[in-house]
Parts: C-alpha cells; sequence; structure tokens
C-alpha cells in the first residue's frame, strides 16, 4: 500500500513527500538538509506487513513471543531464559514424538516418523550464499566505519555536537532505563507508531513539519554562528 500524504505529487513509482521521496518498494529517500547527499532507506515488504499489523494473527504471535522473552530476560538471566525455551521446545517435540509412536502401535500403522518432512528440509548454506550474506553485511559494516570517523574526527561540528548531546540525554536515560527496559519500550513503539501514523497521518505530518521547520531553522541559525562552519545551502 503506497503511503499519501497531503501536499505529495506522485512521480511513476515514487511520489515526492513533505519527507522526501516515497517508493512504492518501500524506500524513502531523503534529499536535502544533510551534508551526505541522498539517503534512502529501505524496509523489507515483509516487515512493513507486520509491523502494519496486516496479518493480526501473525503479527501478534510475533509481538507476544519477543514480548514475553524481554519481560522474561528483564526477570531472569539469560542462562536461565535460554535453557527454559530449550527444554519447552524439546518437551513439545518429545511429547508429540512419543504420543505419535503410541498412536502408530495401537493403530499398526506405518506412517514413520512425525517430523521426516522437517528432518528431509535441506537447510545447509551453500558458500555462494554465504559470501552474499557476508557482502551485503560489510558494505553495512563500511558505512557504519565511515559515519564514526566522521563524526569522531569532526568533519562535519554540527553533526558532531548532535552527536555529543544525543549522548548528554543517553546519560540520564541509562540512569532510569536499563538495556532491556529499552528493547521494551522500543518493542512496543515500533508495533504501535506505524499503525497510530498510518491512522492520523493527517494531523501528524503537519506536526511533524513545524517540527522541522523549527529545527531546521535553529541550525541554520548556530551554523551562521559557529566560525569557520559554511552555511548549507537548500537543495
Amino acid at each position: 500500500m503506497q503511503l499519501m500524504v497531503p501536499g505529495q505529487h506522485k512521480m511513476g513509482n515514487c511520489c515526492w513527500t513533505r519527507f522526501g521521496l516515497l517508493c512504492q518498494g518501500g524506500g524513502l529517500m531523503q534529499t536535502g538538509g544533510g551534508s551526505t547527499g541522498s539517503k534512502c532507506f529501505r524496509v523489507c515488504p515483509r516487515v512493513r506487513d507486520l509491523i502494519f499489523w496486516r496479518d493480526v494473527k501473525k503479527t501478534g504471535f510475533v509481538f507476544g513471543t519477543t514480548l514475553i522473552m524481554l519481560l522474561s530476560l528483564a526477570a531472569f538471566s539469560v542462562i536461565s531464559v535460554v535453557s527454559y525455551l530449550i527444554l519447552a521446545l524439546l518437551s513439545v517435540t518429545i511429547s508429540f514424538r512419543v504420543y505419535k509412536s503410541v498412536i502408530q502401535a495401537v493403530q499398526k500403522s506405518e506412517e514413520g516418523h512425525p517430523f521426516k518432512a522437517y528432518l528431509d528440509v535441506d537447510i545447509t548454506l551453500s558458500s555462494e550464499a554465504f559470501h552474499n550474506y557476508m557482502n551485503a553485511a560489510m558494505v553495512h559494516v563500511n558505512r557504519a566505519l565511515k559515519l564514526i570517523i566522521r563524526l569522531f574526527l569532526v568533519e562535519d561540528l554540527v553533526d558532531s555536537l548532535k552527536l555529543a548531546v544525543f549522548m548528554w540525554l543517553m546519560t540520564y536515560v541509562g540512569a532510569v532505563f536499563n538495556g532491556i527496559t529499552l528493547l521494551i519500550l522500543a518493542e512496543l513503539l515500533v508495533f504501535s507508531i506505524p499503525i497510530v501514523y498510518e491512522k492520523y497521518k493527517t494531523q501528524i505530518d503537519h506536526y511533524v513539519g513545524i517540527a522541522r521547520d523549527q529545527t531546521k531553522s535553529i541550525v541554520e541559525k548556530i551554523q551562521a554562528k559557529l566560525p569557520g562552519i559554511a552555511k548549507k545551502k537548500a537543495e
């Protein structure tokens, strides 16, 4: 489903919005306002359908399972949670295996192993697939390394100051929440914000646009007062 917001202009499989170029395949290309040029963020269609609750049963299962796991990690150690999960899985598979064996013995049937269809599935990873995954991962690793060097060596003073302010705020967040709590909050936001935005996107776009304009104005004023920093031109 194509996301339509007020003031957008359709162009082929993409449309221009106030946030940038939104492509039908799930890509959002943000243009302008950044020193690194255009950036394209693509979301897998399956992930997009999951967080937008297209299939309520599937999303509910994934959301409930991950939330229970995170809550368990908040109460118990990682070793305990992993051990209990493995024991629960083994209890189900062993019980089912014994049950099917008893049924086959009573009925004198020759159905064979109940998990034979899954045991015959080829799950080996070829060297070609492994290299493809590694190459894709290296692209992200190289981008991350370039970004880290750019920020810590202050290629752009404003961007480095943004990181410093963000890390300073995170010290207060870390004093209140631990990592598991933040993951739980992140999951709640991931599975709630997209569907809320889809329902109230007109109002949200309006206020987000106002906030973006105010932020851009403040950043431009700061850049104008910083010595040796050229004011960025709007694209």
